[in-house]
């Protein structure tokens, strides 16, 4: 097999998981309804197309850099109504990850090739989240598995210069690739995109050990304190 790998960075990013109403959260790395509908968007499809041929690539990411959680507190109001509308929507700022397709080559040629050059603009999650710099990483040969623990870390040089450590844990997770294995089920498989009727299946999380790599700029063989965190912890108290 072959894997197709999109590196996912820019200054923002919302990938819309459990988001209701007014409430508009992110999950902590990118969905794969949300890769889908950039790679759908990239090849010009509509958001009433077919997309069955999409939603059978098998899918992993691994997060390269966290970034930070965010919260921006929006209103709106239309002058029918009595009272304006408030809403919260978060983001995750700074945070870079790898994301790992695997199919057919033929398949994954096509996708590289409309990445590169897309018929509409790709963003990460939200219209307002343009994606910067180089998105496709190019295919390479293996399992999606393999590949995502082989390759170097794109962490930014200086996220790489901060964190410190020589060796890095970087959190790795994937589709289960059978009925027997365990995950979080989420519903996340996206069946349509039709305004009118979006639909979305469940699919199975799976978890993977973190995948280790070597810091060019560490000097230390402990983690800084506070490294090691969930993005959306640091709102959760409030």
């Amino acid at each position: 097999m072959t894997v197709l790998l999109l590196r996912l960075a820019g200054p923002l990013q919302s990938w819309g998981d459990s988001s209701r109403f007014t409430r508009r959260q992110t999950g902590t790395e990118p969905t794969k309804s949300g890769v889908i509908g950039l790679i759908a968007a990239a090849q010009g499809r509509r958001r009433t197309d077919p997309i069955e041929d999409l939603t059978h690539l098998l899918y992993g990411v691994r997060t390269e850099q966290p970034g930070r959680l965010i919260r921006d507190f929006q209103t709106a109001r239309h002058p029918s109504w009595k009272h304006s509308a408030l809403s919260y929507r978060y983001y995750l700022a700074d945070a870079v990850f790898v994301a790992g397709l695997e199919a057919d080559a033929t398949l994954l040629d096509g996708i590289h090739e409309a990445v590169n050059s897309p018929a509409f603009p790709l963003y990460l999650g939200r219209r307002s989240c343009p994606p910067t710099g180089i998105v496709s990483l190019g295919i390479r040969p293996g399992t999606l598995a393999d590949v995502l623990r082989q390759e170097k870390w794109h962490a930014s040089e200086h996220h790489q210069r901060r964190t410190r450590v020589k060796r890095v844990e970087l959190p790795f997770v994937r589709d289960a690739v059978n009925a027997g294995e365990r995950g979080d089920i989420i519903r996340d498989l996206p069946l349509s995109f039709d305004p009118e009727r979006r639909e979305y299946d469940w699919r199975t999380m799976v978890h993977e050990p973190a995948v280790v790599v070597d810091n060019p700029f560490g000097v230390t063989d402990a983690p800084p304190p506070g490294s090691a965190h969930e993005p959306m912890t640091l709102l959760e108290a409030r």
